[in-house]
């Protein structure tokens, strides 16, 4: 699956509970990881390899989340994602 586990501790959720969200991670044209959440507009981070970058994502998030549910705003929908493989 691609996406991240972010912990919460939203009134909905307890604390431990994970939320998934899809990433998109691509390599900039000065080799610069970027990665950004397509259900979370603006949020977006960068790291030198793919593995800083979700991790970095993954703070990105979790300021996201807690920005929302300051100004009591919903969490949007996670994600339940399959991967088919397919041979050409």
């Amino acid at each position: 699956m691609n996406g991240v586990n972010c912990l919460n501790s939203f009134d909905n959720n307890t604390i431990g509970d994970s939320l998934n969200f899809r990433v998109v991670v691509e390599q900039d044209e000065a080799g610069v990881f970027v990665a950004t959440v397509p259900s979370l507009p603006g949020c977006i981070s960068q790291g030198k390899t793919r593995a800083q970058a979700l991790i970095n994502i993954k703070d990105a998030i979790k300021g996201y989340l807690d920005s929302l549910k300051k100004h009591h705003e919903p969490i949007p929908p996670t994600i339940t994602e399959d991967v088919v493989e397919v041979y050409a």
